[in-house]
């Protein structure tokens, strides 16, 4: 089965492709499942001998748009697994294909594809997704390293968005839903609703129905999709420490910008295990993960500082959240650890593989984050309910009240932690 998503991007269009094609490595499919990411700029094909067949896939050399539509449509024919994939719109304006050449294009994937439309119901956090896009140039981030390098200072520093980009991305999102209409979709995904729900979302896909037993994301990885989710969120979650207190987060801020000293400061698989294994003795507790340094005991912890001039405080940008970050998260954390960081390690050798480019992403922000960030928040509100007044079939003007509903409910789910699991 291949399956296309259509995405204007900051809709959850590359959790979706990656979550998907996982789920579908718990099936005997026919054929291999491997996901393209963008169908748009750069596919290249070459041998797999773990699959002992010719795939295509993301190759460093290969992104861009030096090829056809026509000459996509000719890769994808040309290998015999199943893909899934996204086209986002925006690639496809960039691209300057005429409209003659889009239409064989978009008739060969409605013919060979299941398609799926990604959507979202607050255009106006999509769009200022979009804005903070622009500033910080991250679509999507992979690792706790990656999200904090790219907006740690931001909830510090704040930044103002110009209103003249702010309705380019809300024209931008109307554009799509148009050119949506080029297609014959499937399934809608709905970030509001289908994100907190995404199992369920991915296993009522008409091609999963028809499976004898369904096999969830516990079943394969001991833990609920949601969950591990989560984990992935809270191992970077700079926000909760900027909501909860202003200085806690500067103070976060300095000491973080203390310990930072090479590209791998805040990746999970930092240097900490790696300091603490080469001097820990015999009767000291095996480490896997910077997390467990945690729950060392205090004189482990003091000899590291005073013979071995190790201080688990400044070992890792990873350590060094944990100190702040609510303990309910943190207990959470520690909790599920090892089915996380498994499931994890499962999807890094999909990667070398190539069945995916990537794991699934992080989530950058809530809507709450990203007001705590804007200065100029209240001013983005009232040039989208202007423009929503204007757009009654693609959005509803927001008020304060109903503003402040979803902040708390995105909110409550983000940061809540299944207490009775940890007692």
């Amino acid at each position: 089965m291949n399956v296309l998503i259509l995405t204007p991007d900051a809709v959850g269009s590359t959790l979706l492709q990656r979550t998907l094609t996982i789920y579908m490595q718990f099936y005997e499919f026919d054929r291999p499942v491997i996901n393209l990411h963008e169908l748009s700029n750069g596919l290249a094909k070459y041998y797999s001998p773990e699959f002992n067949q010719e795939l295509l896939g993301k190759k460093e050399d290969a992104w861009g748009y030096y090829q056809t539509l026509s000459q996509v449509v000719d890769l994808l024919d040309s290998v015999d697994h199943y893909k899934t994939s996204r086209l986002a719109h925006y690639h496809i304006r960039r691209r300057e294909d005429s409209l003659k050449a889009q239409i064989p294009f978009y008739n060969y994937l409605n013919e060979n594809f299941y398609i799926i439309s990604c959507r979202r119901k607050n255009v106006f956090e999509h769009a200022l997704s979009w804005a903070i896009n622009k500033v910080t140039k991250k679509l999507n981030v992979y690792s706790p390293g990656e999200k904090i390098e790219s907006f740690l200072n931001l909830y510090k520093d704040k930044l103002v968005i110009d209103q003249e980009n702010l309705l380019k991305s809300l024209n931008d999102y109307k554009d799509y839903i148009s050119w949506c209409e080029h297609f014959e979709i499937a399934s809608y995904f709905e970030y509001e609703k289908d994100v907190p729900n995404i199992e369920q979302f991915i296993l009522n896909l008409s091609f999963f129905l028809d499976k004898q037993k369904i096999k969830t994301w516990n079943d394969v990885y001991g833990i609920t999709f949601e969950d591990w989710n989560k984990c992935h969120f809270y191992t970077s979650d700079i926000g909760s420490i900027a909501l909860d207190n202003t200085k806690n987060y500067y103070n976060f801020v300095n000491q973080i910008q203390s310990v930072k000293s090479d590209d791998r400061f805040l990746s999970w698989e930092s240097e900490a295990i790696t300091n603490y294994n080469n001097v820990a003795n015999e009767s000291w507790p095996k480490i896997d993960n910077p997390l467990q340094l945690h729950e060392l005991d205090n004189c482990i912890k003091e000899e590291l500082k005073k013979v071995h001039n190790i201080d688990i405080h400044k070992i890792s940008g990873s350590y060094a959240l944990s100190n702040h970050l609510p303990k309910t998260q943190l207990d959470f954390l520690l909790k599920y650890k090892n089915e996380y960081i498994n499931a994890l390690d499962s999807m890094h050798k999909m990667t070398k593989l190539g069945i995916i480019t990537s794991p699934p992403p992080m989530k950058k922000q809530t809507l709450a984050e990203k007001k705590l960030m804007i200065k100029n928040f209240d001013q983005c509100l009232v040039t989208f309910n202007n423009w929503a007044d204007k757009n009654v079939d693609i959005a509803t003007p927001l008020q304060n009240d109903s503003l402040n509903e979803q902040l708390n409910n995105e909110n409550n789910y983000w940061r809540s932690c299944n207490l009775k699991l940890l007692k």
